[in-house]
């Protein structure tokens, strides 16, 4: 079975790759672009959707206020970018925001923070995969009706995508993600060169007629507008993962980052401008509801608005709507690469620090941080099926997360200069200090002014999910860290910590019959020289007993066997029963408890034994003053397993231990006859 799995993981995950390698790993800008940038670049494939359905809700007149939300995101995301460049330079270790707050602002705001964007990130796969089944159901409605089990499907492949590694994610990830660029800038060149000719450009719903839900004027109509502009912002996300991915940059790291992020910003920005003009000159309708729009055919569900532009520019050039469409959907779907990157680096961080579990600092076979990757899928997963895929819906829970780190790093990036400042540095360094103060001061006004509009307009529609989902994180990652330092207090050794010696050593060898392995565990206690020494069985079935007593007398051997009672046929009681009465008769001596064991080759073969003694020796492990030492007796399935090549093992590489193997055979541990009925089983060793 071992043989098996292990296998197939190499299949789906690749060879095993040794800390050395880490090197190879490394991104230069044209792969990390695609790898880092996909989210961004891919929220403009429905940013522009969601302020025209938000607009749509007062009719189709609303939409002339369309450019200026549009001019207003425009604005917002170039300041953020500009913050975030000097983030980059400032702390380029790839903590991302979360070090920016934890250092200038403390502890606690810096895992708050590190809440939202765990959050921020498995919605972004969620939103990101099922933006991409839908524009998918636009050009194939069969798709769309059994689009929750798609975007399952999918999450499943970019998760084996992933844990082969980032570089190679990085590879198979760059060709969809420019030839999404290409598709968009194509498109709208194929559209100036078409109005030019002076054709006509018009969607397939430019004549059917919205139906407004109800008039609005005054505070309604500027809340409906700044929620546009909040739904608007989701253009904004992935932003930061390249701040969280500085350490994956080739050298020199900050530099790349910072013009990786600075052709990040020119490239989304220019889309979405792009997007947002052809979809209003081409006189796109959309609306929340099918039936708000008049017009549409009965049974057909509405087009994305990339898919409607696409279908109105290329006309009857199939080949250009559907390479649009795909390619949107494709981007979509890899966009979700970006969370499955920023996810596992900052779960790393954070595992370091103490407040997730330190199997989430581990990286795997392939450097990957594999653990952080599988979390986020099945997080992710849970979305998608309790949302059922639904943009819309999925939508109102997200940028809130993001925009809390914007804000609270920016916040902490003004503290930053200000403590430079403080130091009086040499007049080069204090211009651009000020100057980059002055930048994250903007940032940090426009980032929280944005927080606060999507708090008050996303409030009632789904985002109160969020505000309780993050406190909630945030005292779990705190009371994994109370954990974690109460462990470190109690398992601290002081300079002048002594181990007190047990008075004496009492033995138990446990025994079902006299057999090979038995016979190994009492030479094997022997050879400690314990103070005593002592057999022990169980007396579930008298006949079973007295031959092995008989057995036992006739072979003279010399160490005493102790039969416990058991009117009730239990194994794990009356042995434990037994260790506490040697406990309580001399608490400070030493109880030791010999377990023989069968090392097996086959699955299968685990499966033929019960498991009673594996419950027994989980048990024991909670006495005080009592050890459990196993006894291995290999059986001849396992011969073939001594020589076969082993997998590097779990923490290896962060351990610097690239040869490093793991024991993966399976081990089952009796006291009973094999030849006869099992009492039980201690199961795979530890």
């Amino acid at each position: 079975m071992s043989n098996v799995t292990g296998s197939a993981k190499r299949l789906l995950v690749g060879r095993a790759l040794s800390s050395e390698q880490l090197g190879e790993t490394l991104l230069p800008k044209r792969i990390a672009l695609p790898v880092f940038a996909s989210d961004a670049l891919s929220s403009n494939a429905y940013a522009t959707q969601e302020i025209l359905l938000v607009l749509s809700l007062g009719g189709v007149v609303l939409y002339d206020f369309a450019p200026w939300v549009a001019l207003m995101v425009i604005v917002i995301y170039t300041v953020v970018v500009a913050s975030y460049r000097q983030n980059v330079h400032a702390y380029p270790s790839g903590g991302g925001d979360y070090e920016v707050v934890t250092t200038n602002l403390g502890a606690r705001a810096g895992v708050f923070v590190a809440s939202a964007l765990l959050v921020d990130y498995v919605l972004t796969v969620a939103v990101s995969i099922s933006a991409a089944v839908a524009n998918l159901a636009s050009a194939y409605s069969v798709i769309g009706e059994h689009k929750t089990q798609w975007a399952v499907a999918v999450i499943v492949v970019i998760t084996l995508m992933n844990l082969r590694g980032v570089r190679e994610s990085g590879l198979a990830f760059a060709i969809p993600t420019y030839g999404f660029v290409l598709g968009i800038f194509g498109m709208v060149g194929y559209a100036i060169y078409r109005i030019a000719q002076g054709d006509v450009l018009r969607a397939e719903s430019a004549d059917w007629v919205i139906t407004p839900e109800g008039s609005f004027a005054g505070a309604a109509l500027v809340f409906l507008i700044a929620r546009a502009f909040s739904s608007g912002t989701t253009a904004l996300t992935g932003i930061e993962a390249i701040a969280n991915g500085v350490p994956a940059f080739r050298k020199p790291k900050s530099k790349n980052a910072a013009t990786t992020l600075l052709m990040l910003g020119a490239i989304a920005m220019t889309m979405f401008a792009a997007i947002t003009w052809l979809a209003l000159y081409t006189q796109v309708r959309v609306t929340e509801f099918d039936r708000d729009l008049i017009g549409l055919p009965e049974g057909q569900a509405q087009k994305t608005v990339i898919a409607q532009i696409a279908d109105a520019v290329f006309g009857d050039f199939t080949i250009g709507f559907l390479y649009v469409s795909f390619a949107t959907a494709l981007i979509l779907a890899l966009a979700a690469n970006t969370a499955f990157n920023g996810f596992p680096v900052l779960g790393s961080v954070l595992a370091r620090d103490g407040y997730l579990p330190r199997q989430l600092h581990t990286r795997g076979d392939r450097l990957a941080f594999s653990n952080g990757i599988v979390v986020l899928a099945g997080l992710a997963v849970v979305l998608v099926i309790a949302y059922r895929a639904e943009v819309t819906a999925l939508i109102q829970l997200y940028i809130l997360g993001v925009f809390v780190s914007f804000t609270l790093s920016q916040l902490g990036m003004i503290k930053h200069w200000n403590r430079l400042l403080r130091a009086n540095p040499p007049a080069g360094e204090r211009r651009a200090a000020l100057r980059s103060r002055a930048i994250n001061a903007v940032g940090f006004v426009m980032t929280g002014s944005v927080l606060i509009i999507v708090l008050v307009t996303k409030f009632t529609k789904g985002a109160w999910i969020v505000c309780v989902a993050m406190p909630l994180i945030y005292l779990l990652m705190r009371a994994i860290h109370n954990h974690y330092a109460q462990v470190r207090v109690e398992l601290a050794a002081g300079d002048n910590e002594r181990v007190t010696l047990p008075a004496r050593v009492h033995a138990v060898v446990l025994v079902s019959k006299v057999h090979k392995p038995t016979l190994r565990a009492l030479a094997f206690a022997r050879a400690t020289r314990p103070s005593t020494l002592e057999a022990v069985t169980v007396d579930v079935d008298e006949a079973d007993t007295a031959r092995l007593v008989a057995d036992w007398d006739r072979r003279a051997i010399p160490v005493p066997l102790k039969v416990l009672d058991s009117p009730y046929r239990e194994v794990t009681r009356p042995i434990l029963d037994h260790v506490r009465g040697l406990r309580r008769s001399s608490p400070r001596d030493l109880v030791i408890v010999y377990v023989p064991e069968y090392v097996v080759g086959h699955w299968w073969e685990q499966i033929l034994h019960n498991q009673s003694a594996l419950r027994l020796k989980s048990r024991l492990l909670f006495q005080p003053g009592v050890m459990v030492c196993a006894v291995p007796w290999q059986l001849a399935s396992s011969e073939g397993l001594v020589d076969r090549p082993e997998p590097i093992a779990a923490g290896a590489v962060r351990r610097g231990e690239p040869d490093a193997v793991t024991q993966d055979a399976v081990v089952s541990a009796e006291f009973v006859d094999p030849d006869g009925g099992v009492r039980g089983t201690a199961g795979p060793s530890s």
